[in-house]
C-alpha cells in the first residue's frame, strides 16, 4: 500500500481549464471517495493519478503526482512503471471480449512485460479472483469468454484484471453506476475487504454510497464557468455530519447536483 499525495494539479483540454491547483492527500491503506457535480473534474483528476490525462489529444496538466514520495511525472519515469503501481477500473466493466475469463486476469502481465511460469499463473488468476470476490463463482469456467459474465460479475473481473498485477493504489471511477442494488453490494462488500492490501480512490455520485466505503471524501465543485476544485475535504463523517462549508452541506444533502 502508499500514500498518493496529488500537489497543486491543474489540467487543461486544449485552451480550456479544467483544474484549479487541486491538493490532496490520499491515505495508504483507506478508501478516498472524491465526490461532487458532473463536470466539477472529478474523473479528470482520477485519470490523472495514473497518467491516463496525457493520453487525451490537447490534454496537459501541471502539478505534481507523488507515490510515497516519488513524483510519477517526473522525467525519466516510465509510463508503465506508473500504471503497474496504480491500477484503473472504469465505470463501464470493460472485459476483453475474445479472452476467457483466466485470460482476462492475465492481461495486465503482457502489457507490462511481466512474465510468469504455467504454475505461477493458475496462483495469480486464483488470487486475483479471490482478492475480487469472484473466485467461487467462475472457478469451474475459467476457460469460458469474460463476456459472457453478468455485469456485476464483469467488473469484479476488471478488478481481478488489475489486481493481477499487484498495485498498490486502486482508482475505481464510478464502479458502480452501471449495475444493479444486488451487485453493487458485492462491489461495496469487495471494496472494504481490499482496502487492507490497497489504496483506493474512488469517483462517485452516490452519496450512500460515498458514506458507505470510504474513509476520507473530496468535495469537489466547478462554478459559473471556473475550473473545478475541492471546496473541503476530510473524514467522511466530518463531510457528511458537519461541513465546514455550506456549500458542501448542500450537496451532500441533495440541495442541488
Amino acid at each position: 500500500m502508499a500514500e498518493i499525495d496529488a500537489i497543486a494539479v491543474s489540467a487543461w483540454f486544449g485552451e480550456r481549464k479544467v483544474l484549479d491547483r487541486v491538493s490532496l492527500l490520499m491515505p495508504a491503506g483507506q478508501v478516498t471517495a472524491l465526490i461532487g457535480p458532473s463536470g466539477c473534474g472529478k474523473s479528470t483528476f482520477l485519470r490523472i493519478l495514473n497518467r491516463m490525462h496525457e493520453l487525451v489529444p490537447s490534454a496537459r496538466m501541471a502539478g505534481e503526482v507523488r507515490l510515497d514520495g516519488d513524483d510519477i511525472y517526473a522525467a525519466g519515469r516510465r509510463l508503465t512503471d506508473a500504471r503497474r503501481a496504480i491500477g484503473m477500473v472504469f465505470q463501464k466493466p470493460n472485459p476483453f471480449p475474445a479472452m476467457s475469463i483466466a485470460e482476462n486476469v492475465l492481461a495486465g502481465l503482457k502489457l507490462t512485460g511481466v512474465r510468469v511460469n504455467r504454475a505461477a499463473k493458475e496462483e495469480l488468476v486464483e488470487e486475483s479472483l479471490t482478492r475480487a470476490g469472484l473466485w467461487r463463482e467462475v472457478k469451474d469456467r475459467l476457460d469460458q469468454p469474460g463476456g459472457a459474465l453478468s455485469g456485476g460479475q464483469q467488473q469484479r473481473l476488471c478488478i481481478a484484471r488489475s489486481l493481477a498485477v499487484r498495485p498498490r493504489v486502486l482508482l475505481m471511477d464510478e464502479p458502480c453506476s452501471a449495475l444493479d442494488p444486488t451487485s453493487t453490494r458485492v462491489i461495496e462488500e469487495t471494496i472494504g475487504e481490499l482496502v487492507a492490501q490497497v489504496t483506493i480512490v474512488i469517483v462517485t455520485h452516490n452519496m450512500q454510497q460515498a458514506a458507505r466505503v470510504s474513509d476520507h471524501c473530496a468535495f469537489f465543485l466547478a462554478e459559473q464557468g471556473t475550473p473545478g476544485g475541492i471546496v473541503e475535504h476530510g473524514p467522511t463523517n466530518q463531510i457528511f455530519g458537519s461541513p465546514r462549508d455550506p456549500r458542501t452541506s448542500d450537496y451532500v444533502n441533495g440541495r442541488f447536483g
